[in-house]
Protein backbone atom coordinates (compact mmCIF):
# COMPACT_ATOMS: atom_id res chain seq x y z
CA UNK A 1 0.00 0.00 0.00
CA UNK A 2 1.67 3.10 -1.08
CA UNK A 3 0.59 6.54 0.85
CA UNK A 4 0.53 9.83 -0.86
CA UNK A 5 1.67 13.25 1.03
CA UNK A 6 -0.64 13.87 3.90
CA UNK A 7 -2.78 10.90 3.64
CA UNK A 8 -3.32 9.67 7.03
CA UNK A 9 -2.05 5.96 7.70
CA UNK A 10 -4.63 2.87 8.09
CA UNK A 11 -4.40 1.61 11.63
CA UNK A 12 -2.57 -1.65 12.41
CA UNK A 13 -0.89 -3.26 15.49
CA UNK A 14 2.60 -4.02 16.10
CA UNK A 15 3.66 -6.08 19.35
CA UNK A 16 5.44 -3.67 21.94
CA UNK A 17 9.57 -5.16 23.18
CA UNK A 18 6.73 -5.51 26.14
CA UNK A 19 4.83 -8.24 24.36
CA UNK A 20 2.29 -6.00 24.44
CA UNK A 21 -0.01 -5.16 21.27
CA UNK A 22 0.28 -1.06 20.04
CA UNK A 23 -2.35 -0.20 18.01
CA UNK A 24 -1.52 3.28 15.98
CA UNK A 25 -5.00 4.76 16.67
CA UNK A 26 -3.75 4.85 20.32
CA UNK A 27 -1.21 7.67 19.34
CA UNK A 28 -4.25 9.53 17.57
CA UNK A 29 -3.19 13.33 17.83
CA UNK A 30 0.39 12.49 18.60
CA UNK A 31 3.25 12.63 16.47
CA UNK A 32 4.52 9.08 15.32
CA UNK A 33 7.60 8.26 14.10
CA UNK A 34 7.90 4.80 12.98
CA UNK A 35 11.72 3.34 11.96
CA UNK A 36 12.12 0.16 10.53
CA UNK A 37 15.49 -1.88 10.37
CA UNK A 38 15.09 -4.87 7.91
CA UNK A 39 18.38 -6.17 8.35
CA UNK A 40 18.71 -5.39 12.00
CA UNK A 41 17.92 -9.59 13.06
CA UNK A 42 15.85 -8.14 15.58
CA UNK A 43 12.83 -9.89 16.68
CA UNK A 44 10.39 -7.59 15.09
Amino acid sequence: MKLKIGQKAPDFSLPSHLGEDVRLSQFRGKNVVLAFFPQAWTPI
